[in-house]
Protein backbone atom coordinates (compact mmCIF):
# COMPACT_ATOMS: atom_id res chain seq x y z
CA UNK A 1 0.00 0.00 0.00
CA UNK A 2 1.37 3.47 -1.12
CA UNK A 3 2.15 5.67 1.69
CA UNK A 4 -0.65 8.13 2.88
CA UNK A 5 0.24 11.68 1.20
CA UNK A 6 0.40 14.59 3.94
CA UNK A 7 -1.13 17.21 1.66
CA UNK A 8 -4.54 17.19 3.33
CA UNK A 9 -2.81 17.15 6.49
CA UNK A 10 -0.49 20.12 5.84
CA UNK A 11 -3.13 22.21 4.44
CA UNK A 12 -5.31 21.29 6.99
CA UNK A 13 -3.20 23.00 9.11
CA UNK A 14 -2.80 25.91 7.09
CA UNK A 15 -6.69 26.62 7.25
CA UNK A 16 -6.86 26.19 10.95
CA UNK A 17 -4.12 28.76 11.43
CA UNK A 18 -5.59 31.46 8.82
CA UNK A 19 -8.76 31.27 10.45
CA UNK A 20 -6.98 31.56 14.01
CA UNK A 21 -5.47 34.63 12.20
CA UNK A 22 -8.91 35.68 10.96
CA UNK A 23 -7.50 36.34 7.65
CA UNK A 24 -9.31 35.45 4.44
CA UNK A 25 -6.67 34.00 1.68
CA UNK A 26 -3.19 32.76 1.83
CA UNK A 27 -1.49 35.66 0.93
CA UNK A 28 1.02 38.57 1.46
CA UNK A 29 -1.78 40.01 4.28
CA UNK A 30 -1.86 36.57 5.07
CA UNK A 31 2.03 36.64 6.21
CA UNK A 32 1.96 40.20 7.46
CA UNK A 33 -0.30 38.55 10.20
CA UNK A 34 1.22 36.17 10.84
CA UNK A 35 4.52 37.85 11.07
CA UNK A 36 2.25 40.10 13.71
CA UNK A 37 1.28 37.06 15.72
CA UNK A 38 5.15 35.26 15.95
CA UNK A 39 6.01 38.91 17.40
CA UNK A 40 3.03 38.95 19.98
CA UNK A 41 3.73 35.75 20.96
CA UNK A 42 7.40 34.59 20.58
CA UNK A 43 8.76 35.96 24.01
CA UNK A 44 6.15 33.73 26.03
CA UNK A 45 5.92 30.75 23.99
CA UNK A 46 6.88 27.42 26.17
CA UNK A 47 9.34 25.25 24.99
CA UNK A 48 6.93 22.59 25.21
CA UNK A 49 4.67 24.23 22.63
CA UNK A 50 7.07 25.16 20.49
CA UNK A 51 7.67 22.32 18.17
CA UNK A 52 3.73 22.12 17.16
CA UNK A 53 3.23 26.08 16.98
CA UNK A 54 6.33 25.74 14.22
CA UNK A 55 4.58 22.94 12.62
CA UNK A 56 1.79 24.48 12.31
CA UNK A 57 2.74 27.90 11.55
CA UNK A 58 4.93 26.71 8.78
CA UNK A 59 2.11 25.20 7.11
CA UNK A 60 0.29 28.46 6.74
CA UNK A 61 3.44 29.53 5.54
CA UNK A 62 3.87 27.48 2.81
CA UNK A 63 0.15 27.40 1.83
CA UNK A 64 0.98 31.24 1.32
CA UNK A 65 4.04 30.14 -1.10
CA UNK A 66 1.72 27.72 -2.76
CA UNK A 67 -0.90 30.44 -3.46
CA UNK A 68 0.69 33.58 -4.19
CA UNK A 69 3.48 32.11 -6.21
CA UNK A 70 2.58 28.61 -7.61
CA UNK A 71 4.71 26.83 -5.63
CA UNK A 72 4.09 22.94 -4.78
CA UNK A 73 4.42 21.15 -1.46
CA UNK A 74 7.69 18.75 -2.05
CA UNK A 75 10.48 16.67 -0.46
CA UNK A 76 13.59 18.58 -0.43
CA UNK A 77 17.18 16.89 -1.54
CA UNK A 78 17.75 16.18 2.29
CA UNK A 79 14.30 15.08 3.20
CA UNK A 80 12.50 17.69 4.34
CA UNK A 81 8.91 18.89 3.61
CA UNK A 82 8.79 22.66 2.03
CA UNK A 83 7.71 24.62 -1.10
CA UNK A 84 9.17 24.04 -4.50
CA UNK A 85 8.69 27.04 -7.08
CA UNK A 86 8.85 26.58 -10.45
CA UNK A 87 11.75 23.85 -10.25
CA UNK A 88 14.30 26.65 -9.59
CA UNK A 89 13.51 26.83 -5.71
CA UNK A 90 12.70 25.17 -2.53
CA UNK A 91 12.17 27.02 0.62
CA UNK A 92 11.47 24.92 4.20
CA UNK A 93 9.04 27.36 5.82
CA UNK A 94 8.91 25.55 9.57
CA UNK A 95 12.63 26.75 9.31
CA UNK A 96 11.56 29.85 8.27
CA UNK A 97 8.83 30.08 11.25
CA UNK A 98 11.98 28.68 13.24
CA UNK A 99 14.24 32.31 12.63
CA UNK A 100 11.27 34.53 13.07
CA UNK A 101 10.20 32.82 16.47
CA UNK A 102 14.20 32.47 17.93
CA UNK A 103 15.73 36.01 16.30
CA UNK A 104 12.76 38.17 15.65
CA UNK A 105 11.96 40.48 13.14
CA UNK A 106 15.71 40.28 11.65
CA UNK A 107 14.69 36.95 10.40
CA UNK A 108 10.72 38.20 9.55
CA UNK A 109 8.75 35.93 7.43
CA UNK A 110 7.43 39.09 5.44
CA UNK A 111 10.81 40.60 4.59
CA UNK A 112 11.52 36.46 3.03
CA UNK A 113 7.99 36.41 1.37
CA UNK A 114 8.61 39.30 -0.09
CA UNK A 115 11.95 39.17 -1.60
CA UNK A 116 10.52 35.71 -3.62
CA UNK A 117 9.81 37.17 -6.39
CA UNK A 118 13.14 38.79 -6.99
CA UNK A 119 14.73 35.47 -6.20
CA UNK A 120 12.69 33.66 -9.12
CA UNK A 121 13.48 36.50 -11.36
CA UNK A 122 17.00 36.27 -10.67
CA UNK A 123 18.78 33.99 -13.77
CA UNK A 124 20.95 31.34 -12.65
CA UNK A 125 24.98 32.49 -12.67
CA UNK A 126 26.24 31.27 -15.74
CA UNK A 127 29.28 29.31 -15.89
CA UNK A 128 32.28 30.83 -17.34
CA UNK A 129 34.61 27.33 -17.40
CA UNK A 130 32.46 25.95 -19.74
Amino acid sequence: MPPESPLPSLRAAADAVRQQLQVNAFDATGVQRLSDFIEAERAGLPATSREGVISALGCFLGECLVQTYQGEWATGPDGTTGVGLRNKLFFNPFYRIEQQLTQGTAESVVTFFTRIPARLAAEAPRKNWI
